[in-house]
């Protein structure tokens, strides 16, 4: 779980900020869209397998 600490001088921008920089970095949004939906075995082979293509194209 992703948690914060808010100092007394900090802005409520500020921490919200800080927050939202470390549900990125943990990728909790990104793994949440995924699991939003029920995904096959099958459909997930096929969903890497295409991203590891995709990779590989980028690296030429």
């Amino acid at each position: 779980m992703t948690a914060i600490v808010v100092n007394p001088g900090d802005s409520f921008e500020f921490a919200l900020k800080r927050f939202q920089r470390k549900v990125q970095d943990a990728g909790i949004l990104s793994e949440a869209r995924r699991r939003r939906h029920y995904e096959n075995p099958q459909a997930r082979r096929k969903r890497k397998a295409e991203a590891q293509r995709r990779r590989r194209r980028r690296a030429r």
